[in-house]
């Protein structure tokens, strides 16, 4: 991942003192750099490498690499052979992963923008795009691109925050406990938004009350007085309170939530919906993005534009302005077949909320339900039950045909026999890595007018399914 800064030059006496490192100055003198990378095929003569750890790779043995290829500054937690033999200055500090969360918080005292910080088991980037989106329409945003919310992904989309921005929306992922912790530290957000407490990462955190624990520690570099915005339907955060911040609480189903929506319709390419705060019902606000579960993104946009001061008609605006992006909800026509494209990731609680988009958009079409389902992923011992738990869901909904992907899944399909479905509308492949086969088995089964999804963990890289079906069309 390569980043440029957005104050142009850095000299590197300065960003050592950013990273909190000890500057060992090479021959070349104090240079500036433009760039920062992580990836020593991206570094160059105005790009710092950072070599980080990783479980698999370390990025101290490509420093070699980076030199070769011009870089005159490293950042490393020691000075390797080559950086001893060579002109190049190295900033040595006790973790490199650390230093770029000391370097975006340092970076961030030079911008004088409001923040916005994105966390939460399912949601957290369509929820991010929204809140950017809408801000955008009466103020200077910056946001983290895709889906960079990791200990090194939002650091580094940090340093790339223009000097104008006004509003950044940052969106921060984790796996255990300690990362929000540290993505809070190194942000300092004003306002902070939990989407959700889901199952995600429930194999590394043993449960839903441990994710809730880790997802708090938003809390940790949340400004004083600062915001946080939940959702009052979720039962492990109803009753979050502090005295150094406020609480504004966004629902679906309790009226008595700061903000609340009713009156939801799903339409064939839109949901639209009334939106009620502060005694006013704002109607007929629309998202071009299919399911109720998405009205939630749509408040935690409208409880940020409000606190930035925005009106109605720019909310309005930015919320119509707004397009899922990437293999988020995607829906389009592929020869005779609409296909609902939803590959990015998946956990129980996103599956269930695109199998609702499924039956909705079959029913108000009048056409038949297709679902290709794959394994879900960090479930840990709960995974089969969690699996099942989808498949019973399907059947309850009475989608027409199933299609499970992987061995994980094929507990999709137990869930599904089990709660009635016919075993002659239910199609498995265990195996992952022959995509194509699933492919096939849609061919044998699809009929004209069928409408499709397409739904499982990133690592299936289940679009590749929908490629093989292009290949017929």
């Amino acid at each position: 991942m390569r980043t440029q800064f957005s104050m142009n030059k850095i000299s590197f006496g300065t960003l050592s003192r950013m990273c909190g490192g000890e500057l060992r100055q090479g021959a070349l003198g104090e240079v500036a750099v433009r760039y920062i990378c992580t990836d020593s095929r991206e570094a160059d003569h105005e790009t710092a490498f950072v070599a980080l750890r990783g479980e698999r790779v370390d990025g101290h043995d490509y420093i070699s690499n980076a030199l070769n290829r011009g870089c005159r500054c490293v950042i490393c937690d020691h000075r390797t052979p080559e950086l001893e033999s060579s002109d190049a200055t190295a900033i040595v500090v006790n973790d490199t992963e650390l230093a770029l969360s000391k370097l975006a918080n340092n970076y961030r005292s030079y911008l004088h923008c409001k923040t916005v910080a994105v966390t939460g088991s399912v949601g957290k980037t369509t929820t991010k795009d929204l809140i950017a989106s809408v801000l955008s329409v009466g103020k200077q945003v910056a946001k983290t691109p895709g889906n960079h919310n990791s200990l090194v992904g939002m650091p580094l989309s940090m340093v790339s925050v223009p000097y104008d921005t006004e509003w950044s929306v940052l969106e921060m992922g984790m796996s255990g406990f300690g990362e929000i912790e540290r993505l809070s530290i190194a942000a300092e957000p004003d306002v902070a938004v939990i989407t959700n407490i889901g199952s995600s990462h429930i194999e590394m955190l043993g449960s839903r009350e441990n994710i809730c624990r880790a997802k708090l520690e938003i809390l940790s570099g949340l400004k004083e007085n600062g915001v946080l915005v939940l959702s009052a339907d979720e039962p492990l955060l109803r009753n979050v309170r502090g005295k150094s911040y406020r609480t504004v609480y966004v629902s679906l189903f309790d009226q008595k939530a700061d903000i609340f929506a009713q009156n939801i319709r799903v339409e064939t390419d839109r949901t639209v919906f009334d939106i009620v705060h502060e005694g006013r019902v704002y109607k007929d606000l629309v998202i071009r993005i299919l399911g109720k579960h998405n009205v939630y993104a749509a408040l935690y946009a409208f409880a940020v534009a409000t606190l930035a001061g925005l009106d109605e008609e720019q909310i309005r605006e930015g919320m119509l302005l707004y397009s899922p992006d990437g293999l988020r909800q995607h829906i389009y026509d592929l020869g005779k077949i609409t296909v609902l494209e939803d590959c990015y990731n998946a956990s129980p609680e996103s599956m269930i909320a695109a199998v609702d988009v499924l039956k909705l958009y079959s029913e108000q079409t009048g056409r038949r339900s297709v679902a290709v389902l794959g394994d879900m992923l960090e479930l840990g011992i709960e995974s089969p039950e969690l699996h099942r738990s989808v498949g019973e869901y399907l059947a309850d909904k009475k989608i027409d045909l199933l299609l499970t992907v992987g061995m994980k899944a094929s507990q999709i399909a137990v869930g599904a026999r089990q709660r009635g479905m016919s075993k002659n509308a239910i199609l498995q492949n265990y195996d992952v890595q022959d995509l194509k086969a699933t492919a096939n088995q849609l061919k044998s089964v699809l009929r004209e007018g069928d409408v499709l999804l397409i739904k499982a963990s990133r690592c299936v890289g289940a679009e590749k399914i929908l490629e093989y079906l292009k290949e017929e069309n």
